[in-house]
């Protein structure tokens, strides 16, 4: 407990990467929680299973429904992204996932959905109590910061 893991590119990868350590987890019967930023629909694979993996696994989306492109963002989606944040804290705090997937939360930082110290402090304050993994498109120096503290793992 208490690491994470912020895997980064702009090529596919990421998510598939969270949703095999998820599976893996879930094999051991540790519980899972994902948290989709900026995302809605709810026919994808990870959405779908999440019935017949339960009790271990669960997903949880925070995006606007008909939500397309970044030039499309207003004050719904700073809320969303507000909320599943909070949300993070709360079900780390009350549910103590092993592995607690934080998907597209950099995507959100980039649109300035949220604000990256206050990321920076979820993250810090809860460490201890999950293993983290950050899926992210596009670099954050600011998050970056946390590899000084040792407790991030970056992969490219």
């Amino acid at each position: 407990m208490g690491y994470i893991y912020l895997y980064t590119g702009t090529e596919a990868g990421k998510t598939a990467n969270a949703l095999g350590l998820a599976l893996r987890s879930v094999g051991h019967k540790r519980r899972v929680v994902i948290i989709q930023f900026l995302k809605w629909w709810k026919n994808t694979g990870e959405y779908k299973i999440r019935k017949m993996l339960a009790p271990y696994y669960e997903i949880y989306q925070f995006g606007r429904k008909g939500w397309h492109g970044l030039g499309n963002l207003d004050e719904e989606d700073r809320k969303l992204a507000s909320k599943a944040l909070k949300f993070a804290e709360k079900i780390v705090n009350e549910k103590k996932p092993h592995l607690l997937v934080l998907d597209e939360i950099n995507l959100a930082l980039y649109c300035k959905l949220l604000d990256t110290k206050e990321v920076n402090h979820s993250l810090l304050s809860l460490q201890r109590k999950s293993v983290f993994y950050l899926d992210i498109r596009l670099r954050n120096h600011d998050l970056f910061q946390l590899v000084r503290l040792g407790i991030l793992d970056v992969h490219t």
